[in-house]
């Protein structure tokens, strides 16, 4: 990856919105994920309760993992938050918190079941984080109709026009300095990351 491009994904600012169209590819393919040792984004999202958090300061309390899904209107993601969340007590023992994050309102994830002291679910609804993180892209029409129509899912058009963007489903795991350490992106929605895999990297960050 150019290191302009790079530079450029790790600076976009906490004001980037979704009418701010700065870092979203055409395709899940076509995406460019933020890579292992650089510096992971520090932007201020919402809870469940609307509250702004901090990522920066979260970084720096644990080794973070990261987990940026669709949506819980997702079966895929849904899936893969409980299987990582059969692991949580194996990550906390690690010395890790889990972070997961999607373009869900703080109304729709105060829905979800997930209730964890060392589980926090935000709110990425402007769709700045995925931007800034590369993961961002525009679904083409036909992808988009099915969706509003068949899952009722509420997404924001972004610069006026009717294009709507998901992020590509990722895992991070950010060290107490907010440097990637470990990173996997897949555009094919339907295969996630194995929990294995995860602890062992998790592990690895953890003695750093």
């Amino acid at each position: 990856m150019p290191i302009l491009l790079i530079i450029c994904l790790i600076l976009i600012t906490p004001l980037a919105s979704a009418a701010t169209v700065t870092n979203i590819s055409n395709s899940p393919e076509s995406v460019s994920p933020l890579l292992p040792g650089l510096q992971a984004p520090a932007l201020t999202l919402k809870n469940s309760q609307g509250k702004a958090v901090d990522l920066e300061t979260l970084y720096k309390n644990k080794t973070s993992i990261v987990v940026v899904y669709r949506g819980g209107w997702c079966p895929y993601c849904t899936r893969q938050l409980k299987g990582i969340q059969a692991i949580e007590s194996q990550i906390a023992s690690l010395g890790a918190q889990i972070i997961a994050i999607s373009p869900d309102s703080p109304d729709a994830l105060a829905k979800s079941t997930i209730e964890s002291p060392n589980y926090l679910l935000l709110s990425d609804n402007e769709m700045a984080y995925a931007q800034a993180l590369g993961l961002a892209y525009f679904l083409d029409n036909k992808t988009a109709t099915a969706y509003r129509n068949k899952l009722g899912v509420n997404f924001v058009d972004l610069d006026g026009n009717d294009r709507v963007a998901l992020p590509v489903p990722a895992v991070f795991v950010i060290d107490k300095k907010g440097l990637v350490q470990f990173q996997y992106a897949n555009p094919n929605y339907k295969v996630r990351l194995d929990e294995k895999v995860l602890l062992a990297a998790v592990t690895a960050a953890s003695k750093l």
